[in-house]
């Protein structure tokens, strides 16, 4: 059996709806991150994390002596999303984190530090990343808890995907950069949700001397803020969605004065 095709009135009527229901979808989120939130953690309710002052067996990396912070590692906050949502920044995000051993400075803003730096593997059905030392990140996961078997990686250094891209689609478990969430030349990116993604997951990625396995995020202090869009438009929406919603309006308003007649 064919699709079948919708033409004239109807292909407009659908447009409108269609229309209204990608607004009816959009929704906003005011996200913190903070230091201790492992993006390799993201959707672990699998994993005991021990105290501060115990060594994690089979977990991310510790110091080997006490910090000065001695922060906890933590699961990161996450939005709910459906396949192909497209996430944005609907404001460019803010905040400080301090990665190295002590309070304060250096500290360093979402965008984390240098445009390479960090080279680190997989841990826990999550993907490895490779890009800027402790920037925001995300991460896609569906409703089951991340296992063994990680995607390959994503590649955000110059030598390859950059961090400059306009619109991202990464597969279920694959970490990827957000930074401030926009383009050098102030841009909004996005970011779609792939085939079986339920949750979208923010955190930093971090670890001894930035490579190898995750960890380190017992000296992490501070925190990223962000304001996240799930279907929105930041600014003025597109030209093309104003024109279904006005074309498919004017037509139904012009069906409504048929029946009337």
């Amino acid at each position: 059996m064919k699709p079948t095709r919708c033409q004239g009135l109807s292909f407009l009527a659908a447009c409108a709806a269609l229309a209204v229901a990608s607004t009816a979808q959009a929704q906003n989120y005011d996200v913190t991150i903070d230091g201790s939130d492992a993006i390799w953690l993201a959707g672990r309710t699998d994993l005991v994390i021990p105290a501060a002052n115990l060594p994690w067996v089979g977990g991310l990396q510790r110091h080997g002596n006490p910090t000065p912070e001695e922060i906890l590692e933590t699961v990161p906050s996450f939005v709910s999303v459906v396949a192909g949502y497209i996430v944005r920044k609907l404001d460019p995000a803010v905040g400080g984190i301090s990665f190295f051993n002590g309070f304060g400075a250096p500290i360093f803003g979402p965008g984390g530090n240098g445009s390479v730096g960090s080279n680190l593997t997989a841990f826990g059905g999550i993907s490895s990343y490779m890009g800027p030392q402790v920037p925001l990140v995300g991460v896609f996961l569906s409703d089951a808890v991340p296992s063994a078997g990680a995607p390959a990686g994503l590649d955000f250094s110059p030598a390859g995907l950059g961090i400059d891209f306009l619109s991202l689609s990464p597969g279920l478990g694959q970490v990827f950069y957000i930074g401030d969430g926009k383009t050098a030349g102030d841009m909004f990116q996005q970011f779609v949700a792939p085939v079986g993604a339920t949750r979208l997951f923010l955190g930093i990625p971090d670890g001894f001397g930035f490579g190898g396995v995750p960890g380190a995020y017992d000296d992490n202090d501070g925190s990223y803020q962000i304001r996240i869009g799930i279907n929105q438009v930041p600014g003025i929406p597109e030209p093309e969605t104003y024109a279904l919603m006005l074309a498919g309006l004017g037509v139904l308003g012009a069906v409504a004065r048929r029946r009337r007649r």
